[in-house]
């Protein structure tokens, strides 16, 4: 691969067929284990955020007015990551949620993707846990300063890291 992309999304819960909501989206694009691009959006999006969802991520109901909706935020996204392969921790959870965003505005997702969260279970059975910031831990020592967690592109960052350590392009 020449370059692949490090996607994550934050939602207003957890099922993404039963109205739950993409609230923040983000990828990097990145090259020989650098990440070189960045795109990363909130999105209003017409329901309300649960308190105890808001406390995971920190996002706000109040912070989605007035930003782009999704019929302007998602052409964006797709013409960003292009046709190249993703990577996610957890990728079955992002991949549901923004193939779930685009059917509704009759677009689709068919990029390749790897999942991190599945080649750390493989590789590092020992960890506690496969959690991103324990794998990213247990790869990188720290979490970097610009890796914000639970935060889109935050994550995003942190799984671009991640991935690049597993693959032996970062030192």
């Amino acid at each position: 691969m020449d370059w692949v992309i490090a996607i994550d999304v934050e939602t207003s819960g957890l099922n993404s067929l039963g109205g739950d909501r993409v609230v923040e989206c983000a990828a990097v694009k990145v090259i020989q284990g650098e990440i070189v691009a960045e795109f990363s959006q909130l999105i209003n999006v017409p329901c309300k955020i649960p308190t105890r969802v808001a406390s995971i991520h920190g996002i706000t109901s109040q912070m989605l007015a007035g930003m782009p909706t999704p019929p302007e935020v998602w052409p964006e996204f797709l013409a960003f990551i292009g046709d190249s392969t993703l990577i996610a921790h957890n990728a079955l959870f992002d991949i549901r949620f923004i193939r779930a965003e685009l059917s509704r505005l009759g677009m689709n997702l068919n990029n390749p993707y790897v999942c991190t969260l599945e080649l750390a279970r493989r590789r590092y059975p020992q960890i506690k846990n496969h959690q991103l910031n324990t794998v990213a831990r247990h790869l990188l020592g720290s979490i970097p300063q610009d890796c914000t967690l639970h935060r889109a592109l935050g994550d995003a960052r942190l799984v671009a890291r991640v991935w690049g350590k597993m693959e032996g392009m970062m030192k």
